[in-house]
């Protein structure tokens, strides 16, 4: 493995706490022996343009410094290639990071971690999801919690889980089921009426929200989970349980696995990773291995 590493840097990840937590990132790498360069984009489009000539120029990891809008561009960078991916969880939700067990919002922690791990040779495969040519790692949204996802994006206050929280009471007051074709594998066909669908390589997304809780990023499927035709009081009670994972007992609440899901629904939005994919119908594959991960 090549001695120079590269620090994927968001400067305004976590208010400000991406520049940050660059320097101990840093300092824990040089202080292994490993020569360290910072790439900071002036756009998304930018910095995944210089994240992917680190990746295609030899350099020995991709460190993202950041939150999980950061993670997602690092994977559309080292995804299907033999870069490994280290992880300085610095933002708001950090879902990728705590579905793997790894430090959240204690930089110096991670940097010694990602540093310990380039020079032990500890490195994972975990799966990716792929939509057309996005990869993500966390949870493909669709249904209500793609339309709390629009709208606690837009949200500057507060900040974390809780802006989910006033988002999805914001959303409630117009939403109603629909009609979702989920095909998964290319076999089994499900019509149904559904409030949300989950596609989960991780299981949570929002900061913590474990819906899909029993997904398991090394198994190869993706764990579907099917929230059904609830009405508003049933599930302002079932969403506060997506926290601990316990909405999965609910009644109106199956799971699938499948390494391939499609889904169809009129009028409904997919996000992967919190970031936007388009409009129904889309068809994502999960490809085991695909990332090589720095960590325990």
């Amino acid at each position: 493995m090549t001695s120079e590493i590269t620090l994927f840097v968001n400067p305004t990840a976590g208010r400000g706490r991406g520049a940050h937590a660059a320097q101990p990132a840093a300092a824990a790498l040089r202080a292994a022996g490993f020569s360290v360069r910072t790439v900071i984009g002036e756009d998304a489009g930018d910095a995944l343009r210089r994240a992917r000539a680190a990746v295609d120029g030899g350099t020995g990891a991709l460190i993202a410094v950041g939150g999980d809008g950061l993670v997602s561009l690092a994977l559309q960078a080292v995804a299907g290639t033999r870069t490994p991916l280290g992880v300085i969880a610095v933002g708001t939700g950090n879902d990728f990071a705590r579905a793997l067990g790894l430090p959240v919002r204690a930089p110096a922690a991670a940097g010694a971690l990602v540093a310990a791990a380039l020079k032990e040779d500890r490195i994972r495969d975990i799966d990716a999801g792929r939509v057309g040519a996005t990869w993500f790692g966390t949870v493909l949204a669709s249904g209500f919690d793609s339309r709390v996802n629009d709208r606690g994006n837009r949200m500057r206050w507060p900040g974390g889980r809780f802006k989910y929280d006033l988002a999805m009471i914001a959303e409630l007051a117009a939403f109603a089921p629909v009609r979702y074709r989920i095909t998964l594998d290319d076999t089994a066909v499900h019509e149904v009426e559904a409030t949300l669908v989950a596609v989960g390589n991780g299981s949570s997304y929002g900061g913590g929200m474990r819906i899909c809780a029993g997904a398991d990023m090394a198994d190869g499927l993706f764990d579907v989970t099917v929230v059904g035709d609830c009405g508003r009081t049933t599930l302002l009670k079932v969403f506060p349980r997506v926290y601990r994972g316990t909405h999965l007992d609910h009644p109106k609440v199956t799971v699938h696995r499948a390494a391939k899901v499609e889904l169809a629904a009129p009028g409904t939005t997919g996000y992967a990773d919190g970031e936007r994919l388009g409009e129904l119908p889309l068809t994502a594959h999960c490809v085991p291995g695909a990332v090589r991960i720095l960590g325990p």
